[in-house]
């Protein structure tokens, strides 16, 4: 019972601290709950998200003897209704194939994951959604379009977009908890805590 009462108050004041939304720990009394109690989370922001993605670029991606492909900075949309995230960003394309520099947009989207090694959040299972260049001939966009599932690996695959730190993990070690679930909402994500392995 101590050590119930002792972990609660670790909850408390921690809650009064950081903001995160954890549980008590159950209660193994057998005493009606006066309130259903909220889910352990832990919650990113779709600005931190942002902000971390943002290190990355810009990227380049040459087309040997072709052309150079020059990524800038994504705009990071939420899509909660497929649980991923979409990344729409502006390509340079420029080279000696090209007679001048053209503008277009690149985009992709992406699953999240936990990796536990470094506490980050990571993008995969990637999908190259288009590769569009108002001013290029269609056949070049297609030509363009054959490297999109390979500059979509380069760009983002196994991207960093967002590490723990270990106070954000602490109570829930405490807890007996690890990070679970990844669930994309309209303000950024989730990280769902679930009960460590034995």
């Amino acid at each position: 019972m101590h050590r119930k009462q002792f972990l609660v108050g670790i909850g408390v004041c921690y809650l009064a601290l950081h903001g995160h939304a954890y549980a008590a720990p159950p209660d193994t009394t057998g005493e009606p709950e006066s309130e259903p109690q909220t889910k352990p989370h832990h919650t990113v922001t779709t600005e931190q998200l942002q902000r971390s993605v943002a290190r990355r670029f810009p990227l380049r991606y040459p087309v040997p003897g072709v052309l150079n492909l020059d990524l800038q900075v994504p705009l990071l949309r939420l899509l909660p209704e497929q649980n991923r995230v979409s990344a729409e960003m502006a390509v340079d394309a420029a080279g000696p194939a090209l007679q001048r520099s053209h503008q277009g947009t690149f985009e992709v989207s992406f699953a999240l994951r936990y990796e536990a090694s470094d506490r980050s959040i990571r993008a995969h299972q990637l999908r190259f959604r288009r590769l569009q260049f108002p001013t290029l001939q269609p056949g070049v966009v297609d030509m363009l379009n054959t490297y999109g599932p390979a500059l979509a690996q380069q760009s983002l695959l196994e991207v960093v977009l967002h590490q723990l730190r270990p106070q954000d993990l602490a109570l829930a070690d405490v807890m007996g908890l690890q990070p679970g679930s990844i669930t994309v909402t309209d303000a950024g994500f989730e990280i769902g805590f679930v009960p460590k392995s034995p």
